[in-house]
């Protein structure tokens, strides 16, 4: 049985399930989800845990012989099994055993990685997911728009409320990072006056706890993204990032972007193209790279592939000029939102 993130708070309040999955990719929402099972579980009298990492080669009889042993210390225990992927045939056929019949004083608290589409399909996936005896919860990251929504809750909740600028300031300073979000907001709480938190608050307490990253601006370029991207751009420069490391991962990527532009201006389906990259392209990465190919022609990105040659000239002191300042051009050209190209996509 399925459940959203919201709905979990509420269902443990009810009764608590024989065995809950949860699935996703963003540690500090998994880890705030895991953490009100494991409160419940203790509420109901838990005192026992017993934690199983999967790993190639996992023995998957101790799965039974935990689910049969009797508790020593108390009425109802905890086991946690972490999963990494696919279980496997004798995983998958532990795990069916197990949720058609739970022990009446144990709960199971499986975690794993966010299942891609394919992954969805498989049988093991499906037991999990749709058993009765199960509470499948998708843990969804937290976009960049979804961001100041986010921070607004999690300030109400703490009796907070801020005023748009103060938000916007804490959302810039925390991106992406929901771990210091949560913590930045404690801070402010010690910061409280009135409820009420304003712009000179936040510049005074919240520290800059944005992670600037080659691969995230290569996402941002991509996904068209221009101010975020020089901004991340800026901030790899201040933090002492050499200009060879940026421009390896942007020419990289023009390189690619040039060459499955090129294809399918060709003629050739976007879908043969991504599956002809060395590496292939994985399922959850075409979609940015379909709408970063659907914004410029395979000319325009052959032409900052140049650009990003003359950026390596400029690091080697054979052509003069700035490579910053030539990187910045790039990535605000690239990630500018132009009219669609029409193509085989």
């Amino acid at each position: 049985m399925k459940l959203n993130s919201h709905q979990l708070p509420r269902q443990l309040n009810e009764k608590l399930a024989p065995v809950y999955i949860l699935c996703g990719d963003e540690p500090f929402l998994l880890g705030e989800a895991a953490d009100l099972i494991r409160r419940a579980s203790r509420q109901a009298g838990s005192e026992e845990r017993q934690v199983f990492h999967v790993e190639r080669g996992f023995d998957w009889s101790l799965l039974y012989a935990a689910s049969q042993s009797m508790s020593l210390f108390a009425q109802q225990r905890l086991l946690e099994l972490r999963l990494n992927g696919n279980p496997g045939d004798d995983g998958n056929k532990a795990l069916q055993a197990y949720l058609d019949s739970p022990p009446d004083d144990t709960t199971l608290l499986v975690t794993l990685p966010k299942l891609d589409k394919n992954a969805v399909k498989t049988k093991w996936a499906k037991t999990l997911m749709e058993h009765g005896n199960s509470r499948f919860v998708q843990i969804w990251p937290i976009e960049s728009h979804q961001l100041p929504d986010w921070m607004r809750q999690r300030l109400s909740a703490a009796g907070l409320q801020a005023s748009p600028e103060a938000l916007e300031l804490l959302a810039e300073r925390v991106e992406g990072n929901l771990l210091a979000a949560a913590q930045e907001i404690e801070k402010l709480k010690l910061f409280d006056q009135g409820g009420q938190i304003e712009l000179e608050t936040v510049r005074q307490v919240v520290a800059d706890s944005a992670r600037f990253d080659v691969f995230g601006l290569v996402d941002a370029l991509l996904q068209g993204e221009a101010g975020h991207a020089l901004r991340i751009l800026n901030g790899l420069r201040g933090e002492g990032v050499e200009a060879p490391i940026v421009l390896w991962a942007i020419a990289r990527e023009l390189r690619g972007l040039t060459d499955m532009a090129q294809q399918i201006e060709r003629g050739i389906p976007a879908d043969k193209v991504f599956a002809s990259q060395r590496p292939p392209i994985w399922d959850k990465r075409r979609p940015i790279l379909s709408k970063a190919l659907q914004r410029h022609p395979a000319n325009q990105w052959s032409s900052w592939l140049r650009q990003a040659q003359q950026v390596d000239e400029q690091i080697k002191g054979l052509q003069p000029g700035s490579p910053w300042d030539t990187l910045a051009q790039i990535v605000a050209g690239a990630a500018k939102r132009g009219a669609p190209v029409l193509s085989n996509q």
